[in-house]
């Protein structure tokens, strides 16, 4: 019996996740260090998450800043090998998290970003992710003049970020490290599922970086945007780590507990539920969806410390 749950498991929870993380030229040491910490804390947190780490690649400027984690260097050719590994494993539906640190340029036409050696325009991206069409994509470029990217890469089944809305914004940004922090802040997990979906990191970030320059009293120079094509629910149900899947104790432990199993099966109601209100947004009044919304992440809050109360006491 517990070998059937095990695959019913698996089998519901098929879908995977993909993550190709790039750290292109630092300029200075002071950014250099900066971007190795970016790059740790998301791929340690992407492991801590359930992503396989045979699901990840970083590239970064230089391996040896980070041997452990950097599978090679952040080269032109490498980024294009990287999308060949990801499209020959990856399978119709798998989602696929790109995430750029670094600077961007735009000479007035077309954005690029900067690698050791040849950078990658936002026309080579669209190239590379022509690659990848039977999977979900999720784009995120946190360099100055990003905002380049989003014409270019736009399309179905793709959730487009970037740090700017224009080429023309060509300061550096301070989004990515809000973006990063998102990722594994409570605080950003609105509907909390315990999942930080693609667009609850961008909000969260984008919220943050307006309130820095409030507080420093200056003039916004960065206006990050988030393209979806369906106003933010593809990016609502994007995340940075796997479909639900339970670990082996927890598929174990529900086999053998009725109360454990009937509370893990009102968690997927309720994940489901949401997504679904989600897709309604458009057409409800305003004040009944968030009515109906806040109810369900509360319940759904509610649920998630039940299920985490029976564990600690068994």
């Amino acid at each position: 019996m517990l070998l059937l749950t095990l695959c019913t498991v698996r089998t519901a929870a098929a879908q995977d996740t993909y993550l190709l993380l790039i750290t292109g030229v630092s300029g200075e040491e002071t950014l250099a260090t900066q971007y190795q910490k970016w790059g740790a804390s998301v791929v340690d947190g992407a492991k801590k998450r359930g992503v396989a780490a045979a699901n990840i690649t970083y590239l970064a400027e230089a391996t040896e800043k980070d041997p452990a984690r950097i599978r090679a260097r952040a080269t032109r050719e490498n980024v294009s090998q990287a999308f060949d590994d990801i499209a020959k494993r990856a399978k119709e539906g798998d989602e696929v998290f790109i995430l750029l640190f670094g600077h961007g340029t735009f000479d007035g036409k077309v954005g690029s970003f900067n690698l050791p050696g040849p950078d990658l325009t936002a026309v080579d991206f669209a190239r590379l992710f022509e690659r990848l069409l039977p999977q979900r994509i999720a784009f995120v470029n946190t360099s100055a003049s990003s905002g380049a990217f989003l014409e270019p890469l736009k399309g179905p089944r793709r959730v487009i970020v970037t740090a700017t809305k224009t080429g023309g914004e060509r300061l550096d940004t301070i989004f990515p490290g809000f973006f990063v922090e998102a990722l594994d802040a409570d605080t950003a997990d609105r509907d909390k599922n315990g999942r930080i979906s693609v667009l609850e990191a961008f909000e969260y970030a984008k919220a943050k970086v307006a309130a820095q320059y409030e507080q420093g009293g200056h003039i916004l120079t960065e206006h990050a945007v988030l393209e979806d094509g369906s106003e933010g629910k593809l990016a609502g149900a994007v995340y940075l780590s796997p479909q639900r899947t339970r670990d082996a104790a927890t598929v174990a432990a529900a086999a053998a507990n009725p109360a454990l199993r009937a509370l893990l099966d009102q968690q997927d109601v309720l994940e489901r539920q949401i997504a679904e209100l989600r897709l309604k947004k458009d057409t409800m009044d305003a004040a009944q969806y968030e009515a109906q919304f806040e109810k369900l992440a509360t319940d759904l809050a509610l649920k998630t410390r039940e299920i985490r109360d029976l564990q600690t006491k068994k």
